[in-house]
C-alpha cells in the first residue's frame, strides 16, 4: 500500500517475533492486509500521497515527556520546509487528540489529551520496560507518552484509517521508536491466555461498544496474569443498579449504548475476575479540555451541551464526566 505504512508494520512485526506476544504473528499480518484494503476510504489515496511527500527532516530533539509530544525545532527546517510541512498536516485536519508540536508548529487538536494523561499517570504501576497496548488510540498521543514514561515497546489499536495516517505522519519525524499503530478493532484482538500484555489502556471506548461486558473481556484476555488495567469512561452519579442507555443521541453522538454509576462499573469488573479495583479520578469535561480550534474546525463540547444549562447534554442528560478505574487482571 505505502512504503512509509509497510515500513512500519515490519518493525513491528520484527519487535513482536522477540517478545512473549510472538504467536500473534500467526495470524496478524493478514488482519492488517485485509484492514487495509477490505474497506478503503475514499481519501486513501490523497492522504498516502501526503505522507509519501512530507518534507525529509532531521529533529535535533525529540520530547515525549511534557504536554505537547515534541519533534524537532523551528530551526532546523527552512521557511519552505515548514511551509510544506504545515499544508501536509492541514490536509489531515481534523486534529482531536494531542497537542502535538512539529518543527516549532504547534498543532492545538480538540482534546488536551495531556490533561487526561495527568490524571492517569500517577496512578499507573510503572511502565519501565512494559509491553503495553491502548485500545482507541485515536491519532495516537497516549502512545507518545506511555514511551515517554519508559515503556518496552507500546502498540496502539484503532480501525480509523485517517488516525492510522495522522500517526505515521508524526512517527515519520520520531526516529525509530517502539511505537506502533494497528488499524484493529478490539474484537480482532488475540486471547493470549494469560501471557499478554503488561499494561493495557481502553479510554473513551466503553460508551460506545453494544456489550460493554464483551469489550471489557476483550481487555482481560490480552493482559498477562497480574497484568494492569487502565479503563477510562462516561459515567454518571449512582449506585450499583444505575446505567443511563440514551433514547438515541447522548452529546450528539449516536453510538453511546451504556453510560454506568462507577459502583456498577466497579461490579462489572469484579463479576469478570479483576482485582485491587480502585477509582482514581472522577472529573467533568469542561469546555476548555474539549473545545473547537483551528486545527478542529467543527462542532465541540459547547455545542453538544444545553445552551442554557451545562449541567446537561443537548438531550437532556447528565453532562460527560469520566472516571478512570485501575484494576489487576486475576493470577
Amino acid at each position: 500500500m505505502s512504503a512509509v505504512l509497510d515500513a512500519g508494520f515490519e518493525q513491528l512485526y520484527a519487535e513482536l517475533a522477540q517478545t512473549r506476544l510472538a504467536s500473534w504473528l500467526e495470524t496478524l499480518p493478514a488482519q492488517v492486509q485485509a484492514a487495509l484494503y477490505e474497506a478503503p476510504h475514499g481519501k486513501r489515496d490523497l492522504w498516502l500521497a501526503t505522507l509519501e511527500q512530507l518534507p525529509a527532516l532531521n529533529p535535533s530533539s525529540v520530547d515525549f515527556t511534557q504536554g505537547a509530544v515534541r519533534m524537532g525545532e523551528s530551526g532546523d527546517l527552512s521557511s519552505e520546509q515548514q511551509a510544506q510541512l504545515k499544508q501536509a498536516l492541514e490536509v489531515f485536519i481534523p486534529w482531536r487528540k494531542g497537542p502535538f508540536e512539529l518543527f516549532g508548529i504547534e498543532i492545538d487538536t480538540e482534546w488536551h489529551s495531556d490533561w487526561k494523561w495527568e490524571r492517569v499517570a500517577p496512578h499507573l504501576a510503572p511502565l519501565k520496560n512494559r509491553l503495553v497496548l491502548d485500545v482507541g488510540c485515536g491519532s495516537g498521543y497516549h502512545l507518545w507518552r506511555i514511551l515517554g514514561a519508559g515503556a518496552q515497546q507500546v502498540i496502539g489499536i484503532d480501525p480509523s484509517l485517517f488516525f492510522l495516517m495522522q500517526f505515521h505522519l508524526i512517527k515519520q519525524y520520531a526516529g525509530q521508536q517502539p511505537v506502533h499503530f494497528l488499524p484493529l478493532k478490539s474484537e480482532d484482538l488475540p486471547d493470549f491466555q494469560g501471557n499478554g500484555f503488561d499494561t493495557v489502556f481502553s479510554m473513551g471506548v466503553l460508551y460506545h461498544r453494544r456489550s460493554p461486558l464483551d469489550h471489557l473481556q476483550e481487555l482481560k484476555n490480552v493482559l498477562r496474569a497480574g497484568g494492569e488495567l487502565v479503563l477510562e469512561t462516561l459515567i454518571v452519579e449512582g449506585d450499583q443498579h444505575t446505567v443511563l442507555m440514551p433514547e438515541d443521541r447522548y452529546g450528539k453522538m449516536r453510538n453511546v449504548w451504556f453510560i454506568p454509576s462507577v459502583a456498577m462499573l466497579e461490579l462489572w469488573l469484579r463479576r469478570l475476575g479483576f482485582t485491587d479495583i480502585r477509582t482514581v479520578d472522577v472529573t467533568a469535561t469542561t469546555t476548555a479540555e474539549q473545545r473547537s480550534t483551528d486545527w478542529m474546525r467543527f462542532e465541540s463540547l459547547a455545542d453538544f451541551l444545553d445552551p442554557h444549562d451545562a449541567s446537561r447534554t443537548i438531550e437532556g442528560y447528565p453532562a460527560p464526566v469520566r472516571a478512570v478505574l485501575i484494576a489487576t487482571a486475576p493470577k
